[in-house]
């Protein structure tokens, strides 16, 4: 039997945890399950007439100074957001008004728990993850990692906001071909006026036990591993495995790299205005190890953020953070500026938006405050439900003038003060909303 649409969106706001796990012990294990990959990769190679060099891995990893080891006051409807917000960019099939815009409302009833537990996957989670267990661990995963990250880089740097980009995304603004490896996102934390630190993510999931986690941190350290920003080896990283058993809570595994890499330079010329459109460029692959014995070695796979770079790639990240803002909020026109052709400029054209049918002509009031965004109305087991997705209408309008820089000061200065609450007077149903301005919400309609 469905279970009624009014207990799942009491049940997507039910404040649980998940946990969190760093340690030593983690460390020595991702260290044997790379051990065991490169020698399975050194066997395969002369099989297959390969003769290409070993996969580059962070060369050391370090448990997550946590202040917690759990994740506590999350809601199921929040990592909803953070996925919803992290796919904004996305180009992932025809299907694009449900498949991208509103993929992550095919999580509504994936999880469950409540304040005295930690969060699993709900019954229809499990029969979910049955037949399509891959793309859930993935983009679950991503979820939980994100919310992950964002709480222990608050916690590291609580003056600063931080911002999650894609990261394919921010690179094809200046290089042609990706490849394989390369992190997922880029968390760029910032404050007006001040240089920003920018560390590559990469995230992974699984519905396996714990020697999976293991075999996926080792990966996600290759994928890291291939962007530098800065000095060879100093870019610090995060890399996530989250956990989804199918009787057992939540557990996202993570570790880092540290290093004094990954800032960019302070703002002081035109160039760095952020408001400034971004020049496509085609830099060279190869990151530049450093000279040996006097002898400069060839570069290495990757893409290395040096320092002449730095302005530019603090516009490009910025700015493609603007562009999932006003994706979000169903406004393609006002995305485009804020895209290059490569990095997908044209999709978010006409009728070739991301959320097509899905256009910013919806606007809501929740807790005082209104919001322009655009909505999906559609069945929730057999009951008919409206999704709202979009941004404060002031801050949205700066967006849609190209004024970043304005944006990201007011962003700054309301950092602390949105609503906290999970409803709205105004609003029959959950109701999130992030540091960036954006809200997530979801009601049953008359």
């Amino acid at each position: 039997m469905l279970e009624p649409a009014r207990s799942v969106l009491e049940q997507l706001i039910q404040s649980s945890n998940f946990s969190l796990n760093s340690d030593p012990s983690l460390v020595g294990a991702v260290a044997s399950a790379a051990a065991k990959d490169d020698e399975r990769r050194a066997k395969e190679r002369p099989e297959r007439g390969l003769t290409d060099n070993a996969l580059r891995r962070k060369p050391e990893l370090w448990p997550v100074p946590l202040k917690e080891r759990r994740a506590d006051g999350i809601t199921p409807w929040h990592v909803l957001h953070v996925l919803a917000r992290s796919i904004a960019l996305s180009r992932r099939g025809a299907a694009r008004g449900l498949a991208e815009h509103w993929g992550a409302l095919k999580y509504s009833q994936a999880l469950t728990g409540n304040a005295g537990s930690f969060m699993r996957l709900s019954a229809e989670g499990k029969r979910t993850a049955q037949r399509y267990k891959a793309i859930q661990s993935e983009e679950l995963g991503t979820g939980f990692a994100l919310v992950a990250a964002r709480r222990i880089l608050e916690q590291h740097y609580p003056e600063r906001v931080v911002s999650i980009v894609p990261a394919d995304t921010a690179l094809y603004a200046g290089w042609r071909q990706l490849g394989r490896y390369k992190p997922q996102y880029f968390a760029e934390v910032w404050k007006p006026g001040k240089r920003s630190l920018v560390i590559p993510i990469a995230c992974k999931g699984h519905h396996s036990n714990a020697s999976t986690s293991h075999s996926q941190l080792a990966s996600a350290s290759a994928h890291v591993e291939h962007v530098h920003i800065g000095p060879w080896n100093e870019t610090p990283v995060l890399i996530f495995s989250t956990e989804l058993p199918p009787d057992g809570p939540v557990t996202v595994n993570t570790l880092c790299a540290q290093g004094s890499g990954g800032w960019l330079s302070s703002p002081r010329s035109e160039r760095s205005n952020l408001d400034v459109l971004v020049d496509e460029t085609n830099f060279l692959d190869g990151i530049q190890p450093p000279a040996e014995g006097g002898e400069r070695p060839k570069p290495v796979d990757g893409f290395h953020v040096t320092p002449d770079r730095y302005e530019w790639f603090a516009r490009v990240l910025a700015r493609t953070a603007a562009a999932g803002v006003t994706a979000f909020a169903g406004d393609g026109g006002a995305t485009t500026q804020y895209l290059t052709r490569r990095q997908g400029r044209e999709h978010f054209t006409g009728f070739t938006h991301a959320a097509a049918g899905s256009v910013r002509d919806a606007c809501h009031i929740l807790f005082g405050i209104k919001f322009s965004g655009t909505d999906h109305i559609f069945r929730l087991n057999g009951t008919r439900v409206e999704a709202f997705s979009g941004v404060a209408n002031d801050l949205l309008q700066l967006l849609v003038e190209g004024r970043v820089e304005r944006y990201r000061h007011e962003v700054y200065e309301r950092r602390s003060t949105w609503p906290s609450g999970l409803r709205s007077d105004s609003w029959n149903g959950p109701v999130s909303i992030h540091a960036d301005g954006t809200v997530l919400a979801m009601r049953i309609l008359p």
